[in-house]
């Protein structure tokens, strides 16, 4: 299966619920690259790199994230494939 970059953007209740390190560990088990930033407005922003279907699993995860997270809403934008990613995921 062909490789995929995706960014997706995470909205609702996501900061200081476990969320990016919560991200790390769903990215690792289908290991994918990328990594889970907080942003400013209160969202976290992952990017995710690898076989389509396992990206495509862990957009699944997303949509309710970890216990103490109220996700609202999960928005998946392509990427460039050329972005430069970490080797593994990892959270800034």
């Amino acid at each position: 299966m062909d490789a995929v970059t995706r960014r997706f953007l995470v909205l609702g209740k996501v900061q200081g619920v476990y969320f990016r390190q919560s991200s790390r560990l769903e990215a690792t088990k289908r290991k994918l690259r990328g990594y889970a930033r907080n942003l400013s407005d209160g969202s976290v922003e992952i990017f995710a790199h690898g076989p389509a279907d396992l990206v495509a699993e862990l957009h699944v995860w997303l949509k309710d994230g970890p216990p103490h997270a109220r996700v609202d809403e999960v928005r998946e934008m392509a990427s460039d494939d050329a972005l430069p990613l970490p080797e593994t995921f990892t959270t800034l």
